[in-house]
């Protein structure tokens, strides 16, 4: 009987009576502006032809074939899926308590299964604002982020794309100040703590194990006074990339940045305060940078909230440092891909939350075909995923309809009417 079982299984393989190659789903679309994302610039007339998961063709001539299905976007404006690159969607701060009390909670009371289902309808809110892709950068347990990424690809739950980096990897306390001592071991909930290099390397290898996307690193740990050293940077970046795995690396001051960068670091996120110097050295070495800044409305919100007692032209002034380290980027070529870093519930849902970071980059200056390309074509280098942000033959169909042009007026994006992710629509509002 045991000899059966393989030549039973090899009969399903070959038999033409019991496996039948389906023919794909394919959608012909017809967008009326198209944003071309690589050039940062508008198309008009074009046709995205979609088999299955992919788009085989697109341009102002594609024939479209017998039996497609046809959808009509020539009233508004396409564009890839938005990339969101920072997110926390396990974490929620209330805003009336500090850091530390915020990540005892959450891994004490909280615990990685509730904060997992509870990411669910925040995952969800970034697919219905037009996000088909989030990069999640810790302070999710340990690795309940990965579930969620599971649940998703599996069908389980609706959501974007997630690419996670696990608990990030952080120098002793982590992002957690003020614990007795003899209670510290809340802080291993929430963060891997490295002692030493060769620590630095198992790591990321329990990272690789457990399914982490990407490998998230604390250069300088604020609000704690402490730095992972430039050797076990070093061994991270170089086990990671062993691995085909990114590292980023938060860094909120010019130091931390510089050191970070020096050690092979992919990304940089946040980057407050950067010196011009390190600016270039990033250019050079091809680093990405991850501004996440706050638009006037939403740090308003925030102010409000905290209940600070600060003028619309104080709020207005605290911005300004960042809009200028955001042009200074700008100008020295350096990559800058879109991410919020919001986590804090100032009664938006947290995809319209997000979106607010691309309002932000306008009020510092950027030209909005920059700010477009930044959520999209420089999220998906920042990933290393040349199958995302754009809109061309061999990419995945992750596209969105919003109503209006987005080109001369960025609010554009709040009208989404439709979305396609992986080739399946999962939001049409758009009128027939």
């Amino acid at each position: 009987m045991r000899h059966l079982l393989p030549l039973l299984l090899g009969w399903f393989m070959v038999s033409p009576l019991v496996v039948r190659a389906q023919a794909p789903d394919v959608k012909a679309i017809k967008a009326g502006k198209l944003f071309d994302s690589e050039r940062g610039v508008l198309l008009t007339k074009q046709t995205i032809l979609v088999s299955g998961n992919t788009i085989t063709a697109v341009g102002s001539e594609v024939q479209i074939p017998r039996g497609a299905t046809l959808i009509d976007l020539s009233e508004y404006t396409v564009l890839p899926g938005l990339i969101e690159s920072h997110s926390h969607l396990l974490m929620e701060h209330p805003g009336t308590e500090d850091n530390t009390l915020t990540v005892t909670k959450a891994v004490a009371l909280e615990g990685d299964v509730l904060r997992a289902l509870r990411g669910v309808p925040r995952a969800k809110s970034y697919l219905e604002e037009g996000y088909t892709t989030v990069r999640d950068v810790g302070n999710a347990g340990q690795f309940a982020d990965v579930a969620l990424k599971r649940a998703i690809d599996e069908g389980s739950v609706v959501g974007p794309r997630l690419y996670v980096s696990g608990p990030g990897l952080a120098a002793e306390g982590g992002q957690v100040p003020g614990l007795a001592p003899g209670q510290t071991h809340f802080i291993a909930g929430e963060y891997r703590i490295i002692r030493g290099v060769e620590d630095a390397r198992l790591a990321v290898r329990e990272h690789v194990y457990h399914g982490a996307d990407l490998i998230k690193i604390y250069s300088n740990s604020s609000p704690n006074k402490t730095y992972l050293s430039v050797e076990e940077m070093k061994a991270i970046v170089e086990e990671a990339h062993l691995h085909q795995l990114k590292v980023t690396a938060h860094a909120t001051t010019d130091l931390a940045i510089r050191r970070a960068v020096r050690a092979g670091v992919d990304g940089i996120e946040h980057g407050y305060v950067v010196a011009d110097s390190t600016l270039q050295l990033m250019r050079e070495r091809k680093v990405v940078l991850v501004p996440t800044d706050m638009d006037f409305l939403l740090a308003k919100k925030q102010v409000d909230k905290l209940k600070m007692n600060l003028s619309r032209e104080q709020i207005r002034d605290l911005a300004k440092p960042y809009h200028e380290r955001l042009l200074r980027a700008r100008r020295a070529n350096t990559t800058i891909a879109a991410g919020s870093d919001m986590y804090m519930d100032l009664g938006l849902s947290r995809g319209q939350a997000a979106k607010r970071v691309l309002f932000a980059y306008a009020e510092a200056g950027l030209p909005l075909n920059e700010i477009l390309q930044a959520a999209t074509w420089n999220g998906a280098q920042l990933l290393g995923e040349p199958r995302l942000g754009r809109l061309q033959a061999g990419a995945w169909a992750d596209l969105i309809a919003v109503k209006g042009n987005p080109l001369e007026d960025l609010s554009a994006l709040e009208k989404v009417v439709l979305v396609l992710k992986n080739g399946q629509l999962v939001l049409s509002t758009r009128q027939p």
